[in-house]
């Protein structure tokens, strides 16, 4: 499902027009990525929690120069899911295609 397929959904059960739900969309993306970006958790109870993981130093390889470059620590944005959101698609995913991927509508 792409953003356009959930605007859709969306408005089609809540009877709000397409572009009302985008824009309330737009919002809610705002938002969180703004509260991530000041340092601040965003908690939906019921469905998870965007939070801020911090990546510890490490050493990698320049693959081309065949060289070992120093990656330093660095924050990044996470999202972990509810206990019941991970329940519920347990319990109604019974299989998924062999590539783990839904590519029926890739052309």
């Amino acid at each position: 499902m792409r953003k356009a397929d959930l605007v859709t959904a969306i408005a089609e059960k809540t009877g709000v027009p397409k572009v009302d739900v985008l824009v309330t969309l737009e919002t809610f993306f705002k938002e969180v990525k703004n509260s991530l970006a000041d340092g601040e958790n965003v908690y939906v109870r019921g469905f998870g929690s965007f939070i801020i993981k911090k990546r510890a130093k490490k050493i990698g390889r320049h693959i081309k120069k065949n060289q070992a470059i120093e990656i330093p620590a660095h924050f990044i944005p996470a999202f972990k899911p509810a206990k019941v959101f991970v329940e519920q698609v347990k319990d109604n995913v019974t299989s998924l295609p062999e590539n783990g991927w839904d590519d029926e509508d890739e052309d």
